[in-house]
């Protein structure tokens, strides 16, 4: 492996590195949530009557970087005291962490997450038991410890999936399916093929639901500055149903997207699992990649690059292979392990996307790699756009060709240098 490390560092294609101006996309006036600990309380006020004196009710927290995750997790622990009951924390975020007890209290950890600063205890385990079988056979796995418990409030943010589009996606009924389904769980249910998950999530979870234990939901959307936008209460009916359904929609609607339908280069400073279950949201670049599932009719990009893994990725770089051209230093960072476990647990929605894309020398060269990918003969010609992850399309820095009066220019012109990964010049 040194030997490999040492021929890359060599790899610096020749080339001017583009020019850019950091501009900012107006989006007018979002809905915004303030207070997401005090809306949060507010929502949960209907389950009153579904928590017992001294229940122990499990509360899911997941692996993705939710804006007021820690906000919405200790308004609920909160109110749960309050109520009577003895809640605690259960890690559910199906293989993410290495499909490691221990690797998934430190992705917790690394979200903010703590006993400390949850108030709670911290329970986690990758045994499940299996709570009956879907229409075709498939088994549904569940996390033993909620198993156990006299109740489960679901907690997670609704958005479009990366993988799949139906009544149901990423939400409520994808952590009590797949996030409680533990390594087993989400191995079993992603080995049907990405084009049956998404009726495989739903039925799956409404077989938790059915189980009895889950009293409700704590659904979260964020707005296009990945702000919070709304807290809202789903019934345990309302649970891969009409209700979370209505809600996806509502979250499509809020959803950020870069504001070109072209490109020819995109520069990603950020991914990771604490941005989107493929590292970068697909939604966002336009590429799926999966057998089976039409791809994205815009944003078509010629060639991406990706300069850095977040930390609170842990190492797991699932998604990569969505790139082009990376820097030495992110591969340096990755832990193959981590990211082939999750990989291979996703099937046919995983192992694609993390293929290694080309790797050179540094930051720039990846970019001068990229530009020659595009087919423009002249640099002057090249539509490049900069974004710090695909939480945040709307702030770029984009080349001349894309400068556009709808934008609001923050800065002078300049090149993209060697600190493209490090989010300083942001």
């Amino acid at each position: 492996m040194s030997d490999f490390f040492e021929a890359v560092r060599g790899l610096r294609p020749e080339g001017p590195v583009p020019l850019v101006t950091p501009v900012r996309v107006p989006l007018g006036e979002l809905p915004v949530e303030r207070d997401p600990y005090g809306a949060a309380r507010a929502a949960l006020g209907p389950l009153s009557s579904a928590v017992a004196p001294g229940a122990r009710i499990a509360v899911t927290a997941g692996s993705r970087g939710i804006r007021d995750l820690t906000l919405v997790l200790r308004a609920a622990v909160d109110w749960l005291r309050e109520a009577g009951a003895s809640p605690f924390i259960v890690p559910a975020m199906g293989s993410h962490g290495g499909a490691t007890a221990e690797g998934q209290r430190e992705m917790l950890a690394g979200l903010g997450v703590t006993p400390e600063s949850m108030g709670c205890p911290i329970e986690a385990t990758m045994e499940t038991v299996v709570l009956g079988t879907l229409s075709d056979g498939t088994p549904v796995h569940h996390d033993a410890i909620a198993a156990k418990a006299d109740g489960v409030l679901l907690v997670n943010r609704i958005k479009p999936h990366t993988d799949f589009h139906g009544p149901v996606e990423s939400g409520l009924a994808k952590i009590a399916a797949i996030g409680l389904g533990n390594h087993r769980g989400a191995a079993t249910l992603h080995a049907g093929g990405i084009p049956l998950l998404g009726s495989a999530i739903g039925e799956a979870a409404r077989m938790v639901v059915a189980h009895g234990k889950v009293i409700g939901g704590l659904a979260i959307l964020e707005n296009a500055r990945d702000q919070t936008a709304f807290v809202s209460l789903v019934m345990p009916s309302g649970i891969a149903a009409e209700a979370e359904t209505a809600l996806l929609g509502e979250a499509s609607g809020l959803l950020g997207r870069l504001p070109f339908d072209a490109l020819d280069v995109l520069v990603v400073d950020e991914m990771g699992k604490d941005k989107s279950g493929t590292g970068m949201d697909t939604n966002v670049i336009g590429r799926c990649w999966v057998h089976g599932i039409p791809e994205f009719e815009s944003p078509s990009i010629a060639a991406i690059t990706v300069h850095r893994l977040s930390e609170a990725s842990h190492g797991n770089a699932s998604g990569l292979g969505l790139a082009d051209v990376i820097p030495l230093r992110l591969l340096a960072s990755v832990d193959l392990h981590a990211s082939y476990v999750n990989a291979l647990t996703s099937g046919a929605g995983g192992a694609r996307r993390s293929r290694l894309p080309m790797v050179l020398a540094d930051d720039a060269a990846a970019i001068v790699a990229a530009a020659a990918m595009s087919g423009r003969r002249d640099l002057a010609d090249l539509r490049l756009a900069r974004i710090r992850d695909t939480l945040n399309p709307h702030e770029l820095m984009v080349t001349r060709p894309l400068l556009s009066l709808d934008f609001e220019v923050l800065g002078p012109e300049r090149p993209i240098t060697n600190d493209v990964g490090d989010l300083e010049d942001w």
